[in-house]
């Protein structure tokens, strides 16, 4: 457990040294300082919280439909929403669903008791990740309902590891244990966890929800015309060499590329070779023609899910790096979609694959050999777009299996009555001099 706490007061030291040269951690840094002051200025201490954990953006996404229906259906709650992340907190700072918002302390004894003192919940969900030792812990000696949601478990994660006994410990913390998948729910069972419920994952509500209310673009309805179109979204320096070999190859097809960082560079080479002609989404008007225009760059943020909508083909970067990005808001439009090969941790993925509706790929020849049928062959392109549709609206409910256990009645709740296999260790107090230096004025 020492082991564990200094790990994390060496993780705020660093963080703060980089501060000054880093935005990334500046935000971080700056984002907690005055956080308990902030709380316990905002949050009622009279009001009955549910507080829901989102490391990231990606983790928000996932735990939006949870906080949506939670507000709709249970109005007598306030909720928390708390991110560990800079990119999912400055993006979502102004979410009006949230009735608080603010980042989550790092989780050292004293802050956690601190935090839980602020907040007071009554409920609890962390979302997929994030198994902060102290914070479940305490949570646990307080008896406070606690669920983590569309959670994954593998073989090779540190729950199974010879040294993972506290982190094991930790999961008993939780009432009930949603899991994405039958193999998670094994994996635990090996471990003795009977409160483990296999829901899915709540993504799939959230992209059938944006399905649902998918905006209408008028500026891509015009450049799209009455071409076929194909959106590649979220693409890195890899997958925009072997787009452009594409787009200039098919002539015949329009397409949108959706850059996952905005590098100028990047946007400037995707322009000057493109041989049927590019234009960016940001320098577009109502009045701009798009004759002699085969790419349109979406250079903005917010709009890619919308756009897949309008297209017959998706195509989903970061396969050629650390792993793609999300198949989902592609797939639910039903568009057949090609990635690079890094995509075995994605479960929809995989299963994508396994169906028929998506293809990984290694070299143009490939993305070539994958799109040229399915350009030309209507059969099989509606055929792969029924699959893609199907298994998108298969998978949806587990929003409503999440919160029928959370609201039901007490019998309905696994381990509501607090029972556990095995007490945690007392965690001294000794030794935590430490967390008085830097980490612990960033959120007095």
């Amino acid at each position: 457990m020492w082991i564990y706490n200094l790990g994390l007061v060496l993780y705020v030291w660093a963080i703060a040294l980089a501060s000054p040269w880093h935005r990334k951690a500046k935000l971080w840094i700056d984002g907690r300082k005055g956080l308990f002051r902030r709380m316990k200025e905002s949050i009622d201490p009279s009001a009955r919280i549910i507080w829901i954990h989102a490391a990231s953006l990606g983790e928000f996404e996932q735990g939006r439909p949870l906080i949506e229906k939670i507000r709709k259906e249970h109005p007598e709650y306030k909720i928390l929403l708390t991110f560990f992340s800079p990119s999912g907190y400055e993006i979502r700072k102004n979410y009006d669903q949230a009735d608080y918002i603010f980042y989550l302390p790092i989780d050292t004894p004293g802050k956690a008791r601190r935090f839980l003192d602020i907040a007071h919940p009554e409920i609890v969900i962390f979302v997929k990740y994030e198994f902060w030792i102290n914070l479940l812990t305490e949570l646990r000696r307080r008896s406070i309902r606690s669920y983590i949601v569309s959670a994954i478990f593998r073989r090779n994660s540190i729950f199974f590891r010879p040294y993972g006994g506290y982190w094991r410990m930790a999961l008993e913390s939780f009432d009930t244990i949603f899991v994405q998948n039958n193999d998670s729910k094994k994996l635990l069972a090996e471990l003795g966890f009977d409160n483990v419920v296999v829901a899915g994952d709540t993504r799939f509500d959230r992209v059938a929800e944006i399905a649902a209310a998918a905006k209408k673009i008028d500026l891509i309805e015009r450049f799209k015309g009455g071409t076929r179109l194909l959106i590649a979204g979220s693409t890195w320096g890899p997958d925009e060499d072997l787009l452009i070999r594409l787009i200039n190859d098919n002539p015949s097809v329009k397409f949108i590329v959706a850059p996952h960082e905005m590098d100028e560079s990047r946007i400037n080479r995707l322009l000057a070779e493109t041989l049927g002609g590019a234009v960016r989404y940001t320098q577009c008007t109502a009045e701009t023609s798009f004759d002699g225009k085969q790419l349109l760059v979406l250079d903005t943020v917010g709009i890619l899910s919308s756009a897949y909508g309008y297209a017959e083909w998706g195509y989903i970067g970061g396969g050629f790096g650390v792993g793609i990005h999300n198949t989902l808001e592609a797939a639910t439009f039903g568009l057949p979609i090609a990635f690079g090969p890094n995509y075995e941790k994605f479960k929809e993925a995989r299963d994508l694959v396994t169906l028929g509706a998506a293809t990984p790929i290694h070299s143009y020849e490939e993305l070539k050999t994958w799109f040229t049928p399915l350009r030309d062959d209507e059969h099989l392109l509606q055929q792969c777009s029924r699959i893609a549709k199907d298994y998108t609206t298969a998978h949806q409910g587990a929003t409503n299996i999440v919160l029928h256990t959370v609201f039901g009645k007490p019998e309905q709740v696994l381990r509501s009555d607090r029972s556990f296999r095995t007490p945690f260790p007392t965690i001294p107090v000794s030794g935590f001099a430490l967390f008085r230096t830097y980490s612990d004025r960033t959120d007095k």
